[in-house]
């Protein structure tokens, strides 16, 4: 049995879960590396996954028998087969944060379970810490993240509108790697002061400012990197901005390591920013991994400690309404004493 899946068993059985329902696909790709519709039952006896005919041989392709799973087609299972696979499960667990009420119901009926048991995310605080292959696939997620950057810069002209340039830039990623990790962020001028700024129509003008918001997937894995740049020159009213984000970015990655605690960092930089008028209005980072956006969360409102080979993401930001707006991200990963950015792409002023 795979080590993940014999993990889930074990926290099973401290937990006095016999069994448990796993619906939520990226939870099921973690465990099985299976990437088909379907649905994942750990019961007492076996590893089950129920699927249907237009997946069976790629599911097929995709285990080894070290893997331990019994495939199953939905449409050779009988009622009996639904209320046997948890026979004699007192407590069966199930994912309640992805599971609808509706879908509540419908396992309690079909399966004929006895009490369902709310298992408080426990595969996903798992997913929080990598293993040495999730590692290598965000490093190189990340590597092709910094490579498309460098395009683009040489890419960019004045005339350009953000929608070709976010093009442009999902283009390489589908060249390059597995595509885009989340919807490209091109956001130039007044555009950059929203955060999560849609690509428009609006042209790169021959003096502007640029925040590009990528990131990549290497199977499965994601990468997450904003960089804020200039055409033509640096006006004079943006430096201070940038200068005062990109000290806390730079402070930040001096202080991630083992056992930092996560609202502390982001309260320094939130008190930075409030000593020169400015706000942190998003959170200062998020884990990165399988999801976009995993946990934990770096805010001031929630309070994690990090853990070493956590994947968390650094991206401190400010923005003046109407007018422009600054980000600088990494990708970081997280050391026993220290942490390496995974994205290395210039952070001082990129003119182009």
């Amino acid at each position: 049995m795979n080590q993940k899946m014999q993990w889930l068993r074990n926290k099973m059985s401290s937990l006095n879960l016999q069994g448990m329902i796993v619906s939520n696909p990226v939870n099921i790709r973690y465990l099985t590396n299976i990437q088909a519709e379907g649905i994942l039952l750990v019961t007492r006896k076996e590893n089950v996954f129920i699927t249907d005919g237009r997946y069976i041989e790629d599911v097929h392709n995709t285990l080894t028998l070290f893997d331990e799973i019994v495939v199953y087609d939905v449409r050779g299972l009988t009622r009996d087969d639904y209320e046997n696979f948890f026979m004699f499960c007192e407590n069966v667990g199930f994912e309640e944060n992805y599971v609808t009420y509706a879908k509540y119901k419908e396992y309690m009926h079909k399966y004929k379970i006895n009490n369902l048991v709310e298992t408080e995310n426990m595969i996903e605080k798992q997913r929080e810490v990598k293993d040495e292959e999730e590692i290598e696939n965000i490093k190189k997620a990340c590597q092709i993240t910094d490579q498309c950057f460098a395009y683009i810069l040489k890419y960019i002209k004045p005339g350009m509108t953000e929608k070709q340039i976010a093009r442009e830039i999902d283009d390489y990623f589908y060249k390059n790697a597995e595509g885009a990790s989340f919807e490209t962020i091109v956001a130039s001028g007044e555009n950059s002061s929203k955060p999560h700024a849609i690509p428009s129509d609006r042209q790169i003008k021959e003096v502007d400012i640029i925040t590009i918001d990528m990131g990549c997937k290497v199977n499965g894995y994601c990468s997450d990197m904003t960089r804020t740049f200039f055409v033509g020159e640096m006006p004079e009213y943006v430096k201070p901005v940038y200068n005062l984000v990109l000290k806390n970015q730079e402070q930040v990655l001096n202080d991630m390591r083992e056992n930092s605690n996560t609202k502390q960092i982001a309260k320094m930089v939130d008190n930075d920013f409030r000593l020169h008028n400015y706000d942190l209005i998003h959170a200062l980072g998020h884990g990165v991994g399988l999801d976009i956006h995993e946990a934990p969360t770096l805010s001031c409102y929630s309070e994690n400690i990090l853990k070493a080979n956590m994947v968390v993401t650094d991206e401190p930001g400010i923005y003046v309404t109407g007018q422009f707006g600054v980000r600088i991200e990494d990708t970081v990963l997280i050391n026993k004493g220290s942490c390496e950015a995974l994205t290395k792409s210039p952070k001082g002023y990129i003119i182009i």
